[in-house]
């Protein structure tokens, strides 16, 4: 078992994964996420964001088959007035196989992002994920990460 970095090139090979936790997010959030566009047009939409400076793909593979995969951002924020400035590894995508959920592949994935931060000399590990998800709550909890800001908002559905 291994973590690999994905290129853009191989993009299609997060749909899978991708559909799995899209469709979690879009069963209890209809109002807030919209189906996934076809598979072609995902992929050009994966590999446009995984081509920007500082994005990165990574994978967990065991026999070549992914079995998870996390999106990561390296920000460099400047400071302001009234906050420090920092460089973090934004966590954007998160998702491990429904069926091999609870075996360390999400921890993995996490650990690997905070050594691609470390390496580039920043400090904060960083993820936002939906108050429904309590399994991410929970591995983020796992991984060292702790709730600090919460987000609200409201829709008008006219």
């Amino acid at each position: 078992m291994t973590i690999v970095k994905i290129p853009p090139s191989q993009s299609r090979r997060l749909l899978p994964l991708l559909h799995q936790v899209h469709d979690l997010h879009l069963m209890h959030q209809p109002d807030r996420y919209a189906p996934l566009p076809e598979d072609r047009d995902m992929i050009t939409h994966l590999q446009t964001w995984l081509s920007q400076h500082d994005m990165h793909a990574l994978g967990y593979e065991k026999d070549e088959e992914l079995l998870g995969y996390a999106i990561i951002e390296i920000e460099n924020r400047d400071a302001t007035p009234i906050r420090a400035s920092e460089t973090r590894a934004m966590v954007h995508h998160i998702c491990v196989d429904s069926e091999q959920r609870r075996q360390g592949i999400g921890l993995a994935l996490l650990e690997a992002a905070r050594n691609m931060l470390h390496e580039v000399g920043g400090q904060v590990l960083a993820t936002t994920y939906a108050e429904f998800n309590s399994a991410s709550a929970g591995l983020m909890e796992r991984a060292g990460l702790r709730p600090i800001t919460r987000f609200a908002e409201w829709r008008s559905y006219n």
